[in-house]
């Protein structure tokens, strides 16, 4: 047995036994530049204390287990390794246990990555853990609750950079190979091995220091560094990236009033990163399309901040406080959501991060808690595999957004003593969610017992609506309501229960004012619970133009929109003044499309009319990604063609009209790229702006727009393989690497297809990032040519699950679903065939791994909410 998927069981009973105080981890990477060389000498050396007489097990994911020593005594290999693990028996009150082994480079961004820089040939090594790879890269107790201090040891090319945890305390050339040095590192606090890291390269570095002083006068004084791959250094925008770090450092240590722990705080942009970011304390690593080699929009910029900020988080929420077990992720990952947004509020010059919150990121969670998968932010994690599905929309957007509700409930002055009350009690220890709730309902004098039960513990999202009684009679209704009520309907999808939670929000109402603007001219606060909720303080007065629910974004709800504000929203989106209001609204319109309330065509038109006028990019960004989808997924293929050609004509006005080097220009040639994968008629403008014969003023066709247009180009059967390889000749980087398999994969015919599903389903070739690549381009195709590939599919899914990483095995079984399908006349959403083939598969594999069938049936959620929204109807005028 491979014994990779730990329980929850077999954590809680080993934690039991033993306890862990420290590491001393060495590791041999200096012929990592070797292709030939498959893997790295790792030695750990684990002292720990444990009930005397008692067994337990080591993890290690090794491609060679060398020797095991316990207290001293030599284990026979053959007889205590088992797969993963290792048995460790008849222990002592205090032990002491040294493994070395074979560890193996990954290609799949899991454990020790490796990859090799096309631009210029070098290697490059960082380790990512998250939840439980540290034992594919050295022996360890992987669980969050076994805490100790390391101390690391690499032997690497003496022209290298190499970082970790702990700062550098000795660097040894090595006298039998000077061309080898060892570097030692300092022994870092305590802290659980998945927040272990390793960077080692030829990276280019750059330093500051950061220096503060907290309210009580106490000074700090933190070095900070920022690495990246050498050939991106040109773009390497340091200045910021240190300017952003200081900031976030002011704001936080004064926030929590818990000095940052760790020491120094490097950060390291890496390559084929399969997150935006890892929370390693002293090493956070972040994913180098953070560095922007081409034009990236103010709304990336901010985007990049907000993560930043997350991290930073983390090294009190997570990292100084750590959940006991996976269950409890949302104890780190909720919270660094939430402080992500609120630094980039309050620490830095953008002023739209909560907007941004809910337009974007909380649109993820709505989501994700309409899936039948949905689970409570605090989650039934049985197992590690559960563990690795669940960094999702409810444990991130959604938890956040409950606790931006939770701050409007309690205070932010008490949510925050709450905060510091918690670091002080629970510092490098780990915790659950009685622990926080005993934290915050001391500092605001509330039980949050209640709360906790309806928002933490219960699954699934509320919708409100406005219920208006009109005052006037029966046949002359005078726009004066007679009842106002808001109408909250809630059911636990996982529990079948009606769960009515309580809001704490605000009703906006907005008119007209005598230039035409529609501005907010009253605000009701107020507390919704139970199925009704009566406002007698807006009865009698005169309707407003639009009564928005959750204005100002205070709750987690989805909103829909009463006639009168439908119809006001409709007609009159872009005169909203305020930026959050109209994001809100954008979002009552996009739920509508995509619950079928509304035919997709009626939100293309919506953003065809208003986002040119629209002046948060961020919100741009979304709603032309939305009317996309709103295009190739939800409206019926007999009227997609028009919908598509009818938009694209006028995102081609808007990208003339917009100012020279916007970004709304950018936007909008974006946008065009995109639904020209599917628009032959698009490719000669699309040709154009690729070979200059049709510029724009002012918009820069660099490294990344160009392969965005090329993959258009190759989904029509417009770009040959010597077109694609010419344009890889000039952009040699890892990310012009991705490109040019996109496009390749791209190309309508039947052998390039079959090549790509090859590559993909059945090769080992393809890294993390050419196999996400490659995947993307296969299924931009026409219906005919993916129709063979749906049984292969479902044939394929357990020996892929089977026999590839979860990571790699994720990525296969989601991208390659085949969700691109339509509704034919006549046909039930239910009766598609792939909608049945799936039911099959489910039922005849109700054994699957948990995580495998939760994939299949989240894609075939999304299927079918796509092809109900194709069966929406248009609505009737009244006679």
């Amino acid at each position: 047995m491979s014994h990779e998927n730990l329980q929850r069981r077999e954590a809680a009973e080993r934690s039991a036994l033993i306890s862990t105080t420290s590491y001393d981890v060495s590791l041999d990477v200096r012929q990592a530049a070797d292709p030939a060389v498959p893997g790295y000498t790792s030695r750990s050396v684990i002292t720990f204390t444990a009930e005397p007489g008692a067994s337990t097990f080591l993890d290690f994911i090794a491609g060679d287990v060398h020797s095991v020593f316990l207290n001293g005594r030599g284990l026979p290999v053959e007889d205590v390794v088992d797969g993963a693990r290792i048995r460790l028996d008849n222990l002592r009150a205090e032990n002491q246990v040294t493994v070395t082994g074979t560890a193996l480079y990954s290609r799949s961004g899991e454990g020790m990555h490796r990859f090799v820089d096309p631009a210029d040939g070098q290697c490059y090594l960082y380790t990512q853990y998250e939840p439980a790879d540290a034992r594919r890269v050295f022996a360890n107790f992987e669980q969050p609750d076994l805490k100790a201090t390391y101390t690391f040891h690499v032997m690497a090319p003496a022209g290298w950079q190499v970082a970790s945890n702990g700062a550098e305390v000795n660097r040894t050339l090595l006298t039998s190979d000077p061309a080898t040095a060892c570097w030692d590192f300092a022994t870092t606090l305590p802290m659980s091995t998945y927040i272990t890291t390793i960077l080692a390269g030829p990276y280019f570095k750059a330093e500051d220091r950061w220096e503060g002083t907290l309210d009580d006068g106490a000074r700090l004084d933190v070095p900070l560094a920022l690495y990246c791959r050498a050939s991106m250094a040109e773009s390497f925008d340091t200045e910021e990236l240190f300017r952003l770090t200081k900031r976030g450092l002011d704001f936080f240590n004064r926030l929590f009033d818990f000095p940052y722990p760790w020491g120094k705080y490097d950060q390291a942009f890496v390559p084929e990163y399969n997150l935006g970011a890892m929370e390693n304390p002293g090493l956070v690593t972040f994913t180098e399309s953070y560095v922007f080699t081409s034009r990236a929009t103010d709304a990336q910029y901010q985007g990049r901040a907000n993560t930043l900020m997350h991290e930073m988080a983390h090294m009190w929420f997570g990292d100084l406080v750590t959940m006991q077990w996976w269950d409890d992720l949302w104890l780190k990952e909720s919270f660094a959501d939430y402080m992500g947004t609120l630094a980039v509020d309050r620490a830095t010059d953008w002023d739209t991060a909560w907007v941004n919150f809910a337009n974007k990121r909380k649109a993820w969670a709505y989501l994700q808690d309409q899936l039948p998968t949905t689970h409570p932010i605090v989650a039934d994690i049985p197992d590690l595999e559960a563990a690795k599905q669940n960094f999702d929309g409810i444990t991130y957007a959604k938890g956040a957004s409950v606790l931006k509700q939770l701050v409007a409930y309690v205070g932010f002055d008490a949510f925050v003593a709450g905060s510091r009350e918690y670091f002080r009690t629970h510092a490098y220890g780990n915790t659950t969610l009685e622990d926080l709730l005993a934290a915050l309902g001391a500092a605001s004098g509330r039980d949050l017992s209640g709360w906790a039960r309806q928002w933490l513990q219960t699954s699934g999202i509320s919708t409100l609506s406005v219920d208006i009684a009109p005052g006037g009679t029966a046949t002359d209704d005078d726009g004066v309501p007679g009842q106002v009520v808001i109408v909250q309907e809630a059911v636990d999808p996982v529990t079948g229960r009606e769960e009515l939670r309580p809001h704490r929000l605000r009703v906006g109402s907005y008119d007209f004012d005598a230039s035409g603007a529609l501005v907010r001219t009253a605000g009701l606060e107020t507390d919704v619970a139970g199925a009704r909720t009566e406002l007698p303080q807006l009865a009698g007065r005169p309707r407003p133009a639009l009564l928005l629910v959750n204005d100002d974004d205070l709750t987690y709800a989805k909103v829909r929109l009463d006639p009168v504000s439908e119809a006001t929203v409709r007609a009159s989106l872009d005169r909203i003044t305020d930026p959050m209001a109209r994001a809100l609204c954008w979002t009552a319109l996009w739920n509508s499309a995509r619950d079928g309330e509304s035919p997709a065509a009626q939100y293309v038109d919506a953003v065809a009319a208003f986002a040119p006028a629209e002046t948060g990019i961020g919100v741009l960004l979304n709603i032309l990604d939305n009317a996309a989808t709103a295009i190739e997924r939800y409206t019926p293929a007999a009227a997609r063609n028009t919908v598509r050609s009818t938009f694209m004509s006028a995102a081609a006005a808007e990208l003339g009209r917009a100012a020279p080097g916007s970004d709304a220009q950018l936007a909008w040639a974006r946008t065009l790229a995109a639904l020209g994968r599917h628009d032959s008629a698009a490719l000669p403008r699309l040709r154009g702006l690729l070979d200059g014969t049709a510029p724009v003023a002012g918009l820069a066709v660099d490294a990344d727009l160009r392969w965005q247009l090329w993959h258009a180009l190759a989904a029509n059967g417009q770009a040959t393989a010597a077109e694609l390889d010419a344009e890889l000749a000039r952009d040699t980087t890892a990310s012009g690497r991705a490109g040019h398999a996109t496009a390749m994969a791209a190309r309508p015919e039947a052998a390039v297809k079959d090549a790509a599903w090859n590559a993909a389903v059945h090769g080992n070739e393809l890294s993390n990032q050419l196999l996400t690549a490659t995947i993307s381009g296969f299924t931009t195709a026409p219906p005919e040519l993916l129709a063979p590939y749906v049984e292969p599919y479902f044939e394929c899914l357990q020996g892929v699950w089977d026999g590839r990483s979860i990571e790699i095995a994720s990525r296969i079984v989601r991208g390659l679903y085949p969700a691109a399908q339509d509704l034919a006349d006549g046909m039930r959403p239910e009766g598609h065939p792939v909608v049945r083939r799936t039911d099959a598969w489910l039922a005849a594999n109700p054994d699957a791994p948990h995580a495998l069938r939760r994939i299949i049936v989240e894609q075939r959620s999304h299927l079918l909410r796509a092809l109900t929204a194709q069966a929406a109807v248009v609505p009737q005028p009244a006679p």
